[in-house]
């Protein structure tokens, strides 16, 4: 199970990762930016990611010094704060209801795919913490590798970290155009730096960071960050609770049907992985459109369980004589940006089944008694 981590605490989470045969057909990379042992003037990822985390550091880091900081004790509290809040306000009660309704999610599988994710890797942690490698995607770059030693303006790369995060932190979702300029500010840029705070507070220990490109076969190779093909990068951590050894890729790619025509990398490399399970969250209700058939036509060919919001895959495409639908907490339509998509069958199923309540809100709907989730798993 995942849990989240405090600095002072561990929040024990009862949530839903695979074996790293599967990745060497796909290519292979060594590691980037793990310094050797010998070395002790360069951090570690997993010291970074504490650091950025707001988490307490091993004495003999390099990044110990920094921690002096006022800029950073007052980080390491908004983070401390903001996560315990999270975990009792969201974390928990999903943990209640997964152990209810969807108790499969956190027994191992080989991947789980998250689609339109940007850096939240998060939410899909917390629903399939068992998956041996997870793939998530944006058009968001990655950013260099954050090194805190250079950064010359502390207070304001960390304040700029929290601004970032925070539409995440309190309403489940990133608001795309204000992360757009928060990710390209200050000095910690790009996807990156969120992926490792969500790691370092999920309680995992980064051991290998590789920045990657896909080339047109959906084949890595080792590449410098943001360069090259379909950029990516690929972690490699140890869950500390359960002691498995995971991997999460991130790459920056536009899965948009025009967007693989002229870059099928990325679902070529994700079509190595098999049938795992997917996770849409917050999309743009993108799968709507006839632009992105070829990014929907994958999930529902590789995936044996779908959880989503009402935002995924319409419901017209989940044909019943394939899946098996669960609807959870209230339908009452899109907020209003997304009014045109307002699904009528999707309402009157809602209506039909009457459906358990959500304690935690999901997707765009931050009121929770508002919110609306999907569970459709192959027959």
């Amino acid at each position: 199970m995942s849990q989240f981590q405090s600095g002072k605490f561990f929040a024990k989470i009862t949530l839903p990762i695979f074996v790293f045969s599967i990745l060497h057909p796909v290519g292979s990379a060594p590691a980037q930016q793990n310094p050797p042992a010998n070395n002790s003037a360069l951090p570690s990822p997993d010291d970074t990611a504490r650091f950025l985390a707001g988490m307490p550091l091993p004495k003999n880091s390099p990044l110990a010094v920094l921690a002096t900081d006022p800029a950073w004790q007052d980080h390491s509290a908004f983070f401390e704060n903001a996560f315990v809040k999270l975990n009792q306000r969201q974390l928990q009660k999903l943990h209640a209801w997964e152990r209810n309704y969807l108790p499969e999610a956190t027994q191992p599988m080989p991947v789980a795919f998250y689609m339109f994710s940007g850096p939240d890797f998060l939410y899909v942690d917390q629903f399939f913490p068992k998956a041996s490698v997870y793939v998530l995607c944006g058009k968001e770059s990655m950013g260099p590798p954050p090194d805190p030693l250079r950064i010359t303006n502390l207070a304001g790369a960390l304040h700029n970290l929290e601004d970032a995060m925070s539409s995440s932190l309190r309403f489940s979702f990133f608001i795309t155009k204000d992360m757009k300029v928060d990710l390209q500010s200050q000095e910690l840029n790009g996807t990156l730096p969120i992926l490792y705070v969500f790691l370092a507070r999920a309680d995992k220990s980064i051991t290998d960071v590789t920045f990657i490109s896909l080339n047109e076969n959906g084949t890595f190779h080792e590449s410098r960050a943001g360069q090259g093909g379909t950029p990516g990068v690929r972690i490699d951590y140890i869950d500390n609770h359960s002691g498995d050894k995971q991997t999460l890729f991130y790459f920056t790619t536009d899965i948009s049907d025009g967007g693989i025509a002229s870059n099928p990398g990325f679902l070529r490399f994700c079509d190595h992985f098999g049938v795992g399970c997917s996770f849409l969250k917050s999309s743009s209700y993108l799968l709507f459109e006839e632009g992105f058939a070829r990014i929907r036509n994958f999930i529902l060919d590789h995936s044996d369980t779908i959880v989503q919001d009402d935002a995924g895959i319409p419901l017209a495409y989940l044909d019943r004589d394939k899946w098996n639908i669960r609807l959870f907490g209230n339908y009452i339509g899109p907020i209003e940006i997304f009014k045109q998509h307002y699904q009528p069958k999707l309402r009157e199923l809602y209506e039909q089944s009457n459906p358990p309540p959500l304690e935690f809100n999901f997707g765009y709907r931050w009121n929770y008694k508002e919110s609306n989730l999907i569970v459709a798993q192959r027959h």
